[in-house]
């Protein structure tokens, strides 16, 4: 029932974001005179609709996206150099024109969209995106400063019996104690000083241990409302290097790079902390960063995703995901049954999820290809570009970017979302993702 829950809530949630995001266009639209016909959440049939002064608004059963209908964006033939050929290209790009003149009502073609200045038609189609941009952000914001965020404290939450052999977890019977557990370190243990040196936060302290293999170092704990002093050596062992990413630092053949750091075998008790308001921006742009990295090498995520539903290889726990998976994932969420982690967690990894979305949104939708919003804000700018040229030149107005001649590569575009759509829906249920 959880499960059910947690894919409701963030099904509603994507459906909001959906829906705001075509706000994102329509408002703007409207505030420059282009007459918008219709506002739907959905595609397919019609559920409900209702007609307002002139457009329609309304829910369709299929709940993958949403549209506004700007009247007017491809300019009629006569404003336009000829399209010429008679192939399947031409046709469609024909049919195209002659379906956008036909929106347009007597006596309001000043209103259509093609009519307005470059600058305009980029406030409109940027508005869509730049509003899931500005969720996400007040997503992360609420969820950090008044949720927080899991962060180690200075309080040993666990002491490890062991120091375990390479690559494994789990003690031995032959393992040597650690040297946390010989010098006598206490779950619920607070460090203060490590080596003599007052120690701020947990990264600080494991810092100087990790530099001190084989070197005796002083512990100092606050336990019980007094002070202990605890002597123990760090025990040498290799751990994979990672780089800024926190990916696996490799060789030349490929290997791993390790370095040899200090151990005591012990963990700290992460607490949920409050952020301040500023925490919300700086996850933002970092998220966006790798958001952005992640659509443009997408061809490439696909390919190891198409390898791992067909079983030549193990799905990334950081592998893109289509709708079946993120619902997987809400549920897992929803449903989880871990000790600490109860409602407040449970909704604000859902907010944190969803915000995820909004920014994976704003990034798709600005990829400069037809018919996504990024195509349309590519034409404006180059509409911008012509205008000032035949400017510089002291020549006539340019005639509008004709969209229309890139409805063969909308469709291929449209063709290819499908398509990865189907794979990724095929390998979230033959090769999902899970987080608990």
């Amino acid at each position: 029932m959880d499960t059910l829950i947690g894919i409701v809530v963030l099904v509603i949630g994507l459906l909001i974001s959906i829906a705001l995001h075509e706000v994102g266009h329509m408002v703007p639209a409207k505030k420059f005179g282009v007459r918008v016909s219709e506002y739907f959440v959905g595609f397919g049939p019609r559920l409900w609709s209702r007609h307002g002064r002139e457009t329609e608004y309304g829910i369709k059963a299929i709940p993958l996206g949403g549209y506004v209908k700007l009247v007017g964006m491809i300019p009629p033939e006569d404003r336009v150099k000829p399209v010429r050929g008679t192939g399947w290209a031409s046709r469609l790009v024909a049919d195209a024109r002659e379906a956008a003149v036909e929106e347009i009502q007597p006596g309001e073609d000043s209103r259509a969209f093609y009519h307005l200045a470059w600058w305009k038609k980029a406030i409109v189609m940027l508005g869509g995106p730049l509003v899931n941009l500005v969720l996400a952000l007040l997503l992360f914001t609420a969820v950090l400063s008044t949720v927080g965020s899991p962060t180690a404290s200075l309080t040993v939450g666990a002491v490890v019996p062991c120091v375990p052999a390479p690559a494994a977890t789990e003690c031995a019977a032959d393992d040597p104690p650690s040297p946390a557990s010989e010098a006598g370190l206490q779950a619920g243990d607070t460090i203060t000083a490590v080596d003599g040196t007052p120690v701020d936060d947990w990264e600080q302290a494991t810092a100087i241990i990790a530099d001190s293999p084989g070197d005796a170092l002083t512990l100092d704990v606050e336990r019980g409302g007094g002070s202990v002093a605890l002597t123990l050596t760090p025990s040498a062992r290799d751990r994979v290097v990672l780089d800024d990413d926190g990916q696996a630092v490799v060789d030349d053949s490929g290997a791993a790079v390790l370095e040899t750091v200090g151990y005591v075998g012990m963990y700290s008790d992460v607490v949920t902390v409050r952020q301040p308001l500023t925490a919300g921006s700086v996850l933002t742009w970092d998220y966006l960063g790798r958001t952005a990295e992640v659509v443009a090498t997408l061809p490439v995520h696909l390919y190891d995703v198409s390898r791992a539903a067909l079983g030549l290889e193990e799905r990334s726990q950081d592998s893109i995901m289509g709708v079946v998976g993120v619902g997987r994932v809400a549920g897992e969420i929803s449903g989880a049954e871990v000790e600490g982690y109860g409602m407040s967690g449970r909704i604000a990894d859902m907010l944190m999820l969803l915000g995820g979305l909004n920014l994976a949104l704003f990034a798709f939708n600005m990829i400069p290809l037809v018919p996504l919003d990024g195509g349309h804000v590519a034409s404006a700018v180059w509409q911008g570009i012509k205008n000032g040229w035949a400017r510089l030149r002291s020549l006539p107005a340019p005639a509008p970017v004709d969209v229309a001649r890139m409805m063969p590569v909308a469709y291929a575009v449209f063709g290819m979302l499908l398509v990865m759509g189907v794979v990724l829906i095929y390998a979230d249920i033959v090769a999902p993702v899970r987080i608990v």
